[in-house]
């Protein structure tokens, strides 16, 4: 059967390099806009010829393109998640503006860095974090989960909403011990957390961060230095725990004090404790779900925000595993 497009429209962008980046690499935006709509887009130039089966599709498409071209002009990057969030914002409320949603989402952390959700599940996931006082961020690698999670640590401590930013995660990863490693204390736990330091240090000024650690304000340790504390007045977060045990899961979660918020981030597919071992994250996911004032977030593939390629890289290995 002969496909039918009687609907056409031509937007002519004034900008080339800008247009480039709006169709996208290879024109893939313009690929994925037209899988999701049904609508027919063919680039000229820096112009696009939009053919549909209605009227409806052809203004949801050329709304779409327009407000994400709006986007560029004022230096946001746009990636295929912006794109899909595009399509979804715009198909349920055609008259909202992108940029105010980008505006009212963002958070400004300080003159070095401001943080604005890329994805609608990223978007949910900030929500979260500010209505709730545990929450859960699961998805794979790439999706923002721990970045996100220090800049509301980071805000919240600016704005004076906790005096406290407690970022952790489980210092044995991939079969390695400490006791294993070269050179003293520091020295093993420093590669554990160094992930954790890079994005503090991307959003502070570095004599900023060294005078918040060297004070308190900011504290940056291992899992197993959080037992027998109470934390009160912090943002506690607790990155990798897919590779907590479910003793040293519950014991985290004990350690939330009066005042005080827990975020927990992990991917439930890259579990590296030794076989037979129960990941903690998987068990309080299982064991929490239902409880009052907890919230999960699963991200997925599509949230991923690196280079395009870690998102492909994450879909292939997702599909050999379920072959395999």
């Amino acid at each position: 059967m002969m496909e039918t497009l009687c609907m056409e429209r031509r937007l002519d962008f004034d900008d080339p390099a800008l247009a480039r980046d709006l169709f996208g690499p290879h024109n893939a935006n313009i690929a994925l806009i037209a899988g999701k709509s049904g609508a027919r887009l063919d680039t000229r130039g820096s112009s696009v010829i939009l053919r549909a089966d209605s009227e409806e599709t052809l203004s949801h498409v050329a709304n779409v393109l327009v407000q994400l071209y709006g986007l560029l002009r004022q230096g946001k990057p746009i990636y295929p998640a912006d794109v899909e969030q595009a399509l979804s914002v715009l198909a349920k409320e055609p008259e909202a503006s992108l940029q105010r949603v980008y505006r009212e989402e963002s958070l400004v952390i300080s003159p070095k860095k401001t943080v604005t959700p890329r994805t609608a599940t990223q978007r949910d996931y900030l929500a979260a974090i500010r209505r709730h006082d545990l929450v859960f961020g699961i998805g794979p690698a790439g999706t923002g989960k721990t970045y996100l999670a220090v800049a509301m640590g980071v805000g919240f401590l600016l704005e004076r909403r906790v005096k406290r930013l407690i970022l952790t995660r489980p210092a044995v990863e991939a079969g390695e011990k400490l006791g294993f490693l070269p050179g003293d204390m520091v020295e093993k736990i420093n590669p554990y957390l160094r992930p954790l330091y890079d994005a503090l240090n991307d959003m502070l000024d570095f004599r900023k961060v060294r005078e918040m650690l060297d004070t308190g304000v900011i504290e940056v340790a291992p899992l197993a230095f959080m037992r027998g504390r109470t934390l009160n007045d912090a943002l506690i977060i607790l990155d990798e725990a897919q590779n907590t045990t479910p003793e040293q899961m519950k014991m985290f979660l004990t350690r939330l004090g009066l005042s005080s918020k827990a975020v927990v981030t992990g991917d439930a597919t890259q579990i590296d404790l030794p076989s037979h071992t129960a990941s903690g994250l998987v068990e309080a996911r299982r064991v929490l779900r239902n409880v009052r004032g907890i919230e999960f977030v699963t991200f997925s593939d599509a949230d991923v925000v690196r280079h395009p390629l870690v998102g492909r890289i994450v879909q292939a290995y997702e599909r050999d595993s379920r072959q395999g």
